[in-house]
């Protein structure tokens, strides 16, 4: 099992990226699973519902199965969250693991940066921005490669594809 991470600064386009990219490497017959840091309060629960109800009455954990899918949802309860580390072992194995976020995470990962949202890139700042994925190429101000990042094409998804693939870091466990 390989990880692999998608990062940028909000409204960058990270999600849209991988929208298309898990597709992509899917159709190569590859198992993927996706770990999403959210810097938003998140709730997968609906007030009201059965699961809710007994979360909201103490429960530290309810796993909620369904037909389809199952979900674990886990109370912090003002401890700290989780690091990366400690949560990847709670995935099943897969070919590829994406990350989106973590973006101080010492793993392998391309930044998504647009020159029009007016905000500086990550590569430099964080750890592990291997690739910058823009829809400006002339527009990244990286040093090029080896000194800098190698620079996609944010609509060439099968490129970025690729470069996820050739970058990968084997998983700890």
């Amino acid at each position: 099992m390989k990880i692999f991470g998608v990062a940028g600064r909000s409204g960058m386009g990270k999600t849209t990226l991988l929208e298309r990219l898990i597709p992509e490497l899917t159709g190569r017959r590859l198992r993927i699973s996706l770990i999403k840091h959210s810097h938003k309060p998140i709730d997968i629960d609906r007030p009201g519902k059965d699961s809710y109800r007994l979360r909201e009455a103490g429960c530290a954990e309810v796993l909620l199965l369904g037909h389809e899918r199952w979900a674990l949802m886990h109370e912090l309860g003002g401890a700290p969250e989780p690091t990366l580390e400690q949560l990847v072992p709670h995935m099943q194995t897969c070919d590829l693991l994406l990350i989106e976020g973590f973006k101080g995470g010492d793993f392998p990962k391309i930044e998504v940066w647009r020159a029009s949202e007016g905000q500086p890139m990550l590569w430099g700042e964080w750890p592990g921005v291997v690739g910058v994925a823009s829809d400006d190429l002339n527009a990244v101000t990286t040093p090029a490669p080896p000194a800098g990042p190698l620079r996609l094409a944010l609509q060439d998804v099968a490129a970025i594809a690729d470069f996820a693939l050739d970058h990968a870091a084997p998983v700890w466990r």
